[in-house]
């Protein structure tokens, strides 16, 4: 049997799993794609364009904040979130331009 040589970057693979399974939901895909396109955006901001409830929203936002897919910051009443980890922006557009869209 032949010997196959292959390189593991185990690091880069569990990184790559772990912001996988943070953003795989529609909502939070989306509000990776708005971010990436807006350097912050407001929760209210935010659920006007994707038009959903507030209540899940910030469950998804909070979610990924805890994960450190997103920042956060405090501006009087309005909460304002912002891409951390821009590296799940390069994930996303791999999952775009793939073959494997139906």
């Amino acid at each position: 049997m032949a010997t196959v040589a292959y390189q593991i970057n185990k690091d880069k693979l569990e990184k790559a799993a772990f912001i996988l399974k943070t953003v795989a939901h529609p909502t939070r895909l989306a509000i990776v794609d708005l971010l990436s396109q807006n350097e912050k955006l407001s929760v209210n901001e935010i659920c006007e364009v994707l038009n959903c409830e507030q209540s899940l929203l910030s469950h998804h936002l909070i979610n990924m904040k805890l994960k450190g897919i997103l920042r956060s910051e405090k501006d009087g009443l309005n909460v304002f979130y912002s891409l951390k980890e821009r590296e799940v922006i390069k994930l996303i557009e791999c999952i775009e331009h793939c073959d494997c869209n139906y």
